[in-house]
């Protein structure tokens, strides 16, 4: 498996509070911010727990 670049597009101030959690708990604390993740299943599902916070590329 390869690995994901994983960007906060989008302000976690209005989600909900397990969305913010789980945008904490990928690395993203500031909006703009990039963080690189190995691909994996437990990645990906909190990728879909955000997607509409986030941008995605495969590296």
């Amino acid at each position: 498996m390869g690995s994901l670049k994983i960007t906060l597009v989008k302000s976690t101030i209005k989600a909900k509070q397990d969305q913010k959690a789980t945008a904490a708990a990928l690395g993203l604390r500031r909006l703009g911010q990039t963080v690189e993740k190995k691909d994996n299943p437990q990645i990906r599902g909190m990728i879909e727990k955000i997607s509409h916070l986030v941008s995605v590329e495969e590296v």
